[in-house]
């Protein structure tokens, strides 16, 4: 009888496995990628914008790069990859949000845009241009200058899951 047992569950493990395995298009993260598809370039994206953060450009093309190799099995080439990022970013800037009786803003908001550029080189119909753009709020009270880097993180993290979810998971 035990011997059935563990002859059903191999079985059926592999069955699942066997199955999973030929689902070379999916992955966990929810990537759907041809499996043909083994390169991506991903250019540095300069700052266009009006306000310039001088450690923007950087941090945010190295969190794009980043979030590719961690999440996909593709190749990370300088240039001339089978799927092809490029753009900049043509928003940084800091409003209040929140307005109370006095007129003093209770909220202040950072917000980053950015322009993106995908090309899909085997399917010209996954290619797109497009803006995107995110923020996050802040006390008043709190000098942007103390909050700022903490801010660009959380707001590079929502930017560039829109972008790997737009250019590779097709949402």
């Amino acid at each position: 009888m035990e011997k059935i047992k563990d002859a059903s569950l191999l079985l059926m493990l592999g069955l699942l496995l066997f199955s999973l395995g030929g689902c070379g298009v999916y992955s966990f993260t929810g990537a759907s990628i041809s499996p043909e598809t083994e390169t991506i370039s991903i250019e540095r994206f300069p700052n266009n914008a009006m306000t310039v953060e001088p450690t923007l450009s950087q941090k945010f093309t190295d969190a794009l790069r980043d979030k590719f190799q961690r999440e996909t099995n593709l190749t990370l080439l300088t240039k001339g990859g089978e799927l092809h990022i490029e753009g900049s970013i043509t928003g940084y800037r800091t409003s209040p949000v929140a307005i109370q009786a006095d007129e003093t803003a209770a909220m202040n908001r950072l917000t980053i845009s950015v322009n993106v550029i995908f090309t899909n080189t085997q399917d010209d119909s996954q290619s797109f241009t497009s803006s995107f753009s995110r923020y996050q709020d802040y006390r008043s009270t709190r000098n942007l200058n103390d909050v700022q880097e903490t801010l660009i993180d959380q707001i590079n993290e929502m930017l560039i899951q829109d972008i790997f979810d737009k250019s590779v998971v097709n949402w």
